[in-house]
């Protein structure tokens, strides 16, 4: 089974919708030049996700399907597959999602959050359902932010149906004067990091977050090996792409076939 080459966009928060469809080509465009197969950006990149004291425009459907339109587009020139952090109008219900498109530009579909962060519920309605998605050799899931760090079974979910690799888009920033990390899951560190190390090694499968570029970031991007150790991450608060070429042959998903829901 051959190797499978994975940017992240550790890239900074978009400062308009605009900004974010410019900064996503760009990350597109430069994981092209890296060989990169796949790219992932963090949560709701684009247009930016609705919290931490930002205020951003309106649910725009007009303008989500030109972004989403020019990123594919922009996926077909690089041959290079996309999730894609975004939000997604269904009916009047505002979504957290994924864009999932592929190398040739067509769109393979979506992951809506399905457990949303208690703070959220007031902006987002949670999605209902689990996807699968394949890429070439490559299976995987997305399991998006809150659901990732705190529900095993998001991550489970796909390891157990053969997924190689779990995306985990996700967004994280300083909290005033929070503890600042330097080494990716140090013991100083909070939960998040771990329970990212925990993800993996209890589904044997590769987990891959992203997280955007921010001065004192509590979390990373990074990918983490079947066995819950650290393949590589990105240096807090440093902009740019997180490469890491993947051997599909160890992601076995052992562990994860053999759960056994709890009795009740």
């Amino acid at each position: 089974m051959p190797i499978v080459r994975v940017a992240v966009a550790n890239i900074r928060f978009p400062p308009t919708p605009e900004d974010s469809i410019a900064l996503a080509t760009s990350a597109i465009r430069e994981a092209a030049l890296e060989r990169a197969d796949m790219i992932c950006f963090p949560e709701c990149y684009v247009p930016g996700y609705r919290g931490f004291g930002r205020v951003i425009s309106a649910p725009d459907p007009t303008f989500l399907e030109r972004a989403w339109a020019t990123i594919a587009a922009t996926a077909a020139e690089s041959n290079v597959g996309v999730v894609l952090g975004t939000e997604r109008l269904v009916g009047d219900a505002l979504r957290i999602s994924a864009l999932v498109v592929n190398r040739d530009g067509s769109v393979a579909g979506f992951q809506d959050k399905v457990q949303l962060d208690p703070s959220e519920d007031e902006t987002y309605t949670p999605g209902v359902e689990r996807h699968l998605f394949q890429a070439g050799p490559l299976r995987f899931g997305i399991a998006i932010c809150h659901e990732g760090f705190r529900y095993p079974e998001t991550v489970r979910w796909a390891a157990m149906r053969g997924a190689h690799l779990v995306f985990h888009p996700h967004l994280s920033e300083a909290e005033g004067s929070n503890y600042r990390p330097n080494g990716y899951a140090d013991v100083s560190n909070s939960f998040h990091e771990k329970s990212i190390l925990c993800r993996a090694a209890e589904n044997t499968c590769f987990v891959v977050t992203a997280n955007c570029a921010s001065e004192g970031s509590p979390t990373t991007s990074a990918v983490v090996n079947p066995d819950g150790t650290v393949l590589s991450y990105q240096a807090y608060g440093k902009e740019g792409l997180l490469l890491a070429d993947i051997d599909l042959t160890e992601a076995t998903g052992y562990l994860a076939s053999r759960y056994k829901p709890a009795c009740p």
